[in-house]
Formats: C-alpha cells, sequence, structure tokens
C-alpha cells in the first residue's frame, strides 16, 4: 500500500509493516491517528501528502497508546510537521522514558508471541512534544471524535468515537486479524480477534474495554492490526465476540494482571519459564518479506472493498 485508503469520506488508512495508521479529517482540519512503526515517516508524509496536498500539516498526532508499533514515527513526524503529540496520560511514563511498558510475554503462545521475542521492549520517546488528551475527551483537530479510555492492553489506551456516523479507531482493543495465527498473519483475513496476546498485561480490563466498545455498536471498525470493518453485521457479530471472549490458555498475565499507576509499573507477576530457544533472525525476516509481499495484494483488494 503507497496511498492511503478511503474508509469514509474524512476517514482512510495505511498499513505501516505490521500496524495501521490513519488519516482523519480533510485538507484544512486532519489529524493523524497512530504513528506506526520505526521507518515508515516518508511513507506516512507521502501519503498525507496525496490525501490532503503537499501543504498539508496535521492539527495534531492522536495515540490511540504508545506500544512501538503505534508511536514509532510520532517523534520524527513530530518535528517535521511541527505537530503536537497526544496521548492518555497514564501512557505518559512510557512515552517520556520514565518506565518500561509490563514486559511482553512470549510464552503466551501463538504466532505474534514468538515474534514478540525480537520486537524491541521499549517505546519511542516524547517528552518534547507530548501532550495531554484533555479530560473532556474531546479531540484537538477532529471536531465530533472523543476518546474512550479501553485499557487492558496498554494502562492508557484509548479509542477515538464519532457517534454520529458510528466509527471506530479501535487500536488494539481488538484486532480485526488473528494475530494468534501464523496462517491468518500471512493472509490477513478479516476477523474479530484478542488484543495483540503478548503486549496485554490486564486481561480482565481488556474483557472490559472490548465490552465497552461492544456497547456502541459501531458501524465502522478500524483497528490497529488487520483491515478496516465495515460488514452489516458488524454490531452484532462484536457483540457475540464481546460475550464469549476469553484470555489466553495460559500466560504470565492470564490469571494475575500487572499493576500500574501515574509513574509506570508497579508490579509484574513471575514469568513463566520460556523454553523456545531463539531461532536466527533471518527466519524472521524470511517471515516479514513474505508477508509484506501477501500485505500488498491484501491492500490492493482492500482498496476496491473500499471504493
Amino acid at each position: 500500500m503507497d496511498e492511503p485508503i478511503e474508509i469514509a469520506p474524512d476517514l482512510a488508512w495505511l498499513r505501516t509493516s505490521i500496524a495501521n495508521v490513519y488519516f482523519a479529517g480533510n485538507s484544512e482540519n486532519w489529524a493523524l491517528v497512530d504513528a506506526g512503526v520505526t521507518g515508515y515517516s516518508n511513507a506516512i508524509v507521502k501519503a498525507a501528502a496525496a490525501r490532503f496536498g503537499a501543504a498539508s500539516k496535521p492539527k495534531a498526532i492522536l495515540l490511540t497508546h504508545g506500544h512501538f508499533d503505534h508511536a514509532g514515527c510520532a517523534r520524527d513526524l513530530a518535528r517535521q510537521w511541527g505537530a503536537p503529540v497526544f496521548a492518555h496520560k497514564l501512557e505518559f511514563p512510557y512515552l517520556t522514558g520514565k518506565s518500561a511498558y509490563p514486559r511482553k510475554d512470549p510464552t503466551v503462545g501463538g504466532a505474534m508471541a514468538f515474534l514478540s521475542r525480537f520486537f524491541p521492549a521499549r517505546t519511542v520517546n516524547l517528552r518534547e512534544t507530548l501532550h495531554e488528551l484533555p479530560e473532556s475527551g474531546e479531540l484537538p483537530g477532529l471536531p465530533g471524535w472523543v476518546a474512550l479510555h479501553t485499557p487492558g492492553h496498554a494502562p492508557g489506551h484509548v479509542c477515538y468515537w464519532r457517534e454520529t456516523d458510528g466509527i471506530l479507531i479501535g487500536g488494539d482493543v481488538v484486532a480485526t486479524a488473528n494475530l494468534d495465527s501464523w496462517l491468518d498473519i500471512m493472509s490477513q483475513k478479516k476477523q474479530l480477534s484478542r488484543p495483540p496476546s503478548p503486549f496485554t498485561y490486564d486481561w480482565g480490563k481488556a474483557r472490559a474495554s472490548i465490552a465497552k466498545i461492544a456497547a456502541l455498536k459501531p458501524k465502522i471498525l478500524a483497528c490497529g492490526h488487520g483491515e478496516p470493518m465495515r460488514d452489516p453485521g458488524l454490531a452484532e457479530a462484536l457483540e457475540a465476540f464481546s460475550a464469549s471472549f476469553t484470555p489466553p490458555e495460559h500466560g504470565r498475565y492470564v490469571e494475575v494482571p500487572a499493576r500500574t499507576d501515574m509513574d509506570g509499573v508497579v508490579y509484574e507477576p513471575p514469568a513463566p519459564k520460556d523454553r523456545l530457544p531463539k531461532v536466527a533472525a533471518g527466519l524472521v525476516t524470511g517471515i516479514f518479506v513474505a508477508a509484506g509481499l501477501i500485505y500488498r495484494k491484501r491492500g490492493q483488494k482492500a482498496k476496491q472493498d473500499f471504493e
């Protein structure tokens, strides 16, 4: 995907490797939602120029949370555009270098858990440009949208919701592809799935957050992983998914969550022994190369789906 794909007249998406970013608004007033993985700054800038014009700059960069795959380009883009970055106050310890997130859990099982062994432990430091989302929930640069606190995957995780047309930008409150399955990661088959398992620190809060968004009955669901969903039965499917939601069978945080506060991590349960040895980085590289080729084909089809 080289150009953003339109979901609604004032919303489009772009995949950056393993995570999506969203362009919300119009050429006079727009915001970038999430900032992808490191190394995609130029691609995001080009996509924004294609959608809004070369001279157009966002009013804000809005993060659903600060994990490396959602905030990776935020500092570079903030400097290039002169735009402020906004996040929930509970994300500040992790986005200013004060604390690391609760440690990832590769023992939870599945494809993403295996790959998480090779992902960075910390995220980008945004101390210079980070601002707190307004307590009112209203979004800078996006009138009509509100932020909803949906913790579980990250302490300050938020979703962005517009009630007038039922659009929810969901971050990692859920995924719309099964990240626990190698086949489904490669195919990007659209389906409601758990948030990325190795990075979810509190499954009880994750369940409550899913119930919260299901109660909204969204008409469009645009998440950080997987293609946006605009199916006629989306609201009913999300309600059913919420009602039957279960955490993974095992893992560090399945029985006992990590605890966090305004300063970062307070407590982590003991780590289970990781019995799976690390494999050569070349294998992982090969997986991502293959996935990239499949994603490109899926991106072409996704563009047709929303046209």
